[in-house]
């Protein structure tokens, strides 16, 4: 929208535009708020806590320990960490010491640990010994990564909590296979031996590369997303000043439940609410809902961000509704759509609205948000933030009129550098006046408002009718009995696609009769689901996303329960 509508909804205090300049790099950032709020707790996990002060001298000696081994300016180091205290201290070790951190799922596969560590280059890497046996199937055949860090759950969260949670996690559970890693230096060794070495702080500036943010490996091979300096700088600014009216300084308390390796949490969480001097509730194992309400009853938290499906899980656990939300003030959803069937029981449930935000990896992540004054669901992905701009363009690249839909492009500060080491694939989303083609599909109201239809490779077509198994997907999850729900499209020799919905349930005396006559109060007769299949779970990602492509392959046939 050439007027930039948006801007007239913004709410008294916003900015148009952010101050780029308040701040150099990422490590400005940190050790700005590391000064301020010294004696504040940074993290908490599992009862431990570690303090601004503890975090910034204990992420300086390893960064100072990375130095000693020869890593110069611009190397990369991998962090393969789910959500401990040992995640930030690698993260701003590395960033301090001028190295760029390429953030590493945990669950990867050999062959997708093997694809990131060769394709980023990475010198080094931090991972947790329960998954260290991944990584020795494939560090011969990675030349470059030289070093490795080895840590348990338990290594620092203090004696004896920490040595007994490592001896049930290794021979009780047996949650640690057997692994080989020949020159391996525990994390807290090489914590140690950094203590008595000095940091060489580099000076950095918003050009200097900070994280390779790996995507689309759903859709093919997995690109490493170039974020800057000052991207993530710029995204930082953006989402403070969004937030900025609701924030008590140095009082937050933020439920971390989504990885911090995920771009949604690394900058939502870790990195905003550094500058916040807030406190990241680390949950480290987010799938065990009981235990993760039983957190919850015992933190007074203020803030939370989360997926849909986390929401949903935590809605549907026995417990949820009689945790204290009486100091919780603002609830963010992104990383996938969120329904207004859970956005709506969300808001019944804590009294606090469910504030739907929209990004992307190469976004750094934060392109549009919802006032956070918003009192109820409103089913837009929000207003692009200070110093971005949104349009929606035809398969020309033409912008279409309001209220119609095309593929949603974003431009601004935080729109990533380009797919690392990949120019064709970069020139295919970004193009030379800095507008980044997202591949959803969205449209825009008059005030300024966008809205997601879904993604482009993810429509479904019948009888030429664009479906979009979002919409579908919402009035499916409406229904009582349904837990969640995936729509996806069957192949028919008659319509070309006809839409089939995979459902677990949370009665099982929902028929497939039922739920179809429910689509068709609410459905043109095109879009109601001519399948319908019963399962126990759907196939997810570990942020909770759903996986459309396995969807497809595991329930793919025309078939209904």
């Amino acid at each position: 929208m050439s007027d930039k509508a948006w801007l007239q909804q913004y709410p008294d205090g916003i900015p148009d535009r952010i101050d780029m300049g308040e701040f150099s790099s990422v490590v400005d950032i940190f050790e700005s708020s590391c000064v301020e709020y010294a004696d504040r707790v940074a993290y908490e996990n599992f009862g431990a806590t570690i303090t601004y002060a503890e975090l910034d001298r204990r992420s300086a000696a390893f960064g100072a320990y990375l130095q000693s081994l020869g890593l110069e300016r611009g190397d990369r180091v991998a962090i393969m960490l789910p959500n401990l205290l040992q995640y930030p201290i690698a993260l701003f070790g590395v960033l301090r010491a001028g190295l760029v951190v390429v953030n590493t799922n945990p669950l990867y596969t050999a062959r997708e640990l093997k694809h990131q560590l060769n394709d980023s280059g990475a010198r080094a890497i931090v991972v947790l010994e329960n998954f260290a046996h991944t990584l020795d199937t494939v560090i011969g055949d990675c030349p470059a990564c030289e070093h490795v860090f080895v840590t348990g759950v338990g290594d620092l969260l203090g004696f004896p909590k920490g040595s007994l949670i490592n001896f049930v996690l290794r021979h009780v559970k047996k949650e640690v296979p057997a692994y080989n890693l020949p020159g391996a230096v525990r994390f807290t060794a090489a914590l140690k031996a950094g203590a008595s070495q000095s940091l060489d702080r580099p000076a950095l500036n918003h050009d200097d590369l900070a994280f390779l943010q790996y995507t689309g490996g759903t859709t093919g091979v997995s690109k490493g997303a170039m974020l800057t300096h000052g991207n993530i700088v710029a995204n930082v600014q953006q989402s403070s000043a969004w937030l900025g009216n609701n924030i008590d300084y140095g009082r937050e308390i933020i439920v971390t439940a989504l990885p911090l390796y995920h771009i949604f949490a690394l900058t939502a969480n870790c990195l905003v609410f550094i500058k916040f001097g807030g406190r990241n509730l680390l949950i480290t194992n987010p799938r065990d809902m009981n235990g993760f309400v039983k957190t919850l009853k015992a933190s007074p938290f203020t803030a939370i961000t989360g997926v849909n499906t986390l929401f949903n899980g935590l809605l549907n656990t026995p417990g949820f509704d009689q945790v204290d939300f009486s100091k919780l003030r603002f609830t963010l959803g992104g990383g996938m759509a969120v329904q207004r069937a859970v956005a709506e029981r969300w808001k019944q449930v804590t009294g606090v609205p469910l504030i739907e935000a929209y990004g992307l990896t190469e976004t750094s992540p934060a392109a549009c948000i919802n006032p956070m004054d918003l009192t109820d669901y409103n089913g837009a992905i929000g207003l692009p933030i200070p110093s971005t701009e949104g349009k929606v363009i035809d398969t020309e690249g033409n912008e279409v009129p309001v209220g119609e839909p095309g593929e949603l492009c974003i431009r601004g500060p935080q729109v990533m550098k380009g797919y690392w080491q990949r120019p064709e694939e970069t020139a295919k989303v970004l193009d030379d006046d800095g507008w980044l083609k997202t591949g959803d599909m969205a449209c825009c109201d008059e005030k300024g408002y966008f809205f997601i239809v879904d993604r482009k490779k993810d429509m479904i077509l019948v009888s030429g009718f664009n479906v979009y198994p979002n919409e579908i997907e919402d009035v499916v999850a409406a229904h009582p009995k349904v837990l969640e729900v995936g729509a996806i499209g069957i192949e028919d020799a008659k319509s070309g696609e006809l839409v089939k919905v995979v459902v677990v349930r949370k009665d099982d005396s929902l028929t497939v009769d039922e739920l179809r006559a429910h689509c068709k109060e609410q459905l043109t007769g095109y879009k109601v689901p001519k399948y319908v299949e019963f399962v126990d779970e759907l196939p997810k990602t570990n942020v909770g996303k759903i996986l459309r492509r396995e969807l497809r392959d595991k329930f793919g046939e025309a078939r209904s329960s």
